[in-house]
């Protein structure tokens, strides 16, 4: 789930509240005067605008923007995407995300005053906690914060074995496979975590898949974020890419996979995980192989109804593809991505690099150097100086980038020397061999 769908939900939710909250004497009609004054006189000049109170941003945090509806998710991504780049967060960066946890173990999109302990009206969810959770597992050392965590997600599980976004509503894709990734990243199996009716995440998730069949036309083998009022299920680009990592117990931080043959979408009468993500990834690659970008969907309403790039997903498309073994499917965006996501990253901030990050990382490309652009010296520099972890260099990396022209040729010629050295040992052990009676 990106973090700029994240924030326009839940921005789309309030701005609903403040016309449903505004004051009824505005829709229409004259505003009567006040009492003792004369009809004649002028009314009393309106009061300006009140001036946006300016953003404080806490100590520790990533970004510079509005933390309210998406705090904990930036912050848990950013330092995602710095393990993966082999960069430690900052002790200050640690504490602040730590500090937002609950006493009950859930995490809120942002809790302002952490001092403050949570109550009935904290708004925590799923998909905040379970961020958490794969940022904490990258640190070490933090299992009783990641354990709580998991504890209170085990108590809001829905009965068919998934999660939603906000506890007590449907199941939805992105939320079930986002707490699959958290459950991976601490150990847990997500088939042992059932619902009192027996239900896992794994048996929700494939609920939301689309079939394979010639019904399902351009959607076959997509996931939906949720079913329609009327059962239906339609493809999400968003819910499909998480589904497809989820679907073969794969976390946010996931390593290069040796590509194979292209995926297939293959219909089966008991839908498998392995094998709904399989067929989710054979949806992505086809949605992909047009352009090269996945697309957003159409606002509602807008004028333009052309279709416009959707460049988090498309990240997050490429690392579920390069993850799962289909990384020749996700070449072409992936350099669509180096050409393009320079701008947007700088836009949205921490994720929207970490994403980048992520998805450089699956695909074993130099985050460093992403299309010209240093992802990680830019992530870096939105929140607190982190300590770079020094990383052993396998002896292929040690011989290309630590000796030159000169040092290799001795190293050519001490290898050499033990060859020889070595044949003429076992010479001589023949030659002992044949010479004894």
């Amino acid at each position: 789930m990106t973090t700029v769908r994240r924030c326009a939900a839940a921005l789309a939710a309030s701005a609903v509240l403040c016309v449903a909250l505004a004051p009824a004497a505005v829709a229409g009609g004259d505003v009567p005067a006040a009492p003792g004054a004369s009809p004649s006189a002028d009314p009393a000049p309106e009061p300006s605008p009140a001036e946006p109170a300016p953003v404080v941003i806490p100590p520790g945090l990533y970004g510079e923007k509005d933390p309210t509806y998406d705090g904990v998710w930036r912050q848990s991504l950013a330092m995602m995407g710095q393990f993966a780049a082999h960069v430690r967060p900052a002790n200050q960066a640690v504490a602040w995300l730590k500090g937002q946890q609950c006493a009950n173990g859930a995490f809120p999109a942002y809790r302002p005053a952490p001092a403050t302990p949570c109550d009935a009206k904290t708004m925590v969810d799923s998909n905040a906690t379970a961020a958490a959770i794969q940022a904490l597992s990258t640190l070490g050392g933090q299992r009783p914060a990641m354990d709580r965590a998991i504890a209170w997600l085990r108590s809001v599980q829905n009965k068919d074995g998934g999660w939603s976004y906000t506890p007590g509503t449907p199941s939805d894709a992105n939320s079930t496979s986002l707490v699959i990734g958290a459950l991976t990243a601490a150990g847990v199996r997500p088939t042992a975590v059932r619902s009192p009716e027996g239900k896992n995440a794994y048996d929700a998730l494939v609920g939301l898949a689309i079939p394979c069949t010639t019904a399902s036309g351009a959607d076959a083998g997509a996931f939906a974020y949720q079913p329609d009022t009327a059962g239906k299920l339609s493809a999400n680009d968003d819910a499909t890419a998480a589904a497809v990592l989820a679907g073969v117990g794969k976390r946010l931080v996931s390593g290069p996979v040796k590509a194979g043959p292209a995926p297939e979408c293959v219909p089966a009468a008991d839908l498998s995980p392995e094998r709904a993500a399989r067929n989710g990834a054979a949806y992505l690659a086809s949605a992909l192989a047009a352009t090269g970008h996945l697309d957003l969907p159409p606002m509602p309403g807008a004028d333009d109804s052309a279709p416009q790039p959707d460049i988090g997903n498309t990240a997050e498309a490429v690392l579920a593809l390069t993850a799962t073994g289909y990384g020749d499917q996700a070449n072409r965006a992936l350099e669509w991505l180096k050409q393009n996501s320079g701008a947007w990253a700088q836009e949205n901030g921490p994720a929207a690099y970490a994403q980048l990050i992520l998805a450089a990382h699956a695909t074993d490309t130099d985050p460093r150097n992403f299309g010209g652009i240093d992802l990680v010296e830019r992530l870096n520099a939105t929140g607190p100086a982190p300590k770079t972890i020094a990383v052993p260099a396998s002896p292929a990396a040690a011989a290309n980038t630590s000796v030159d022209d000169g040092g290799r040729a001795v190293l050519w010629l001490i290898v050499m020397g033990l060859v020889v050295a070595g044949y003429i040992g076992f010479r001589i052990s023949i030659r002992r061999k044949t010479a004894r009676p």
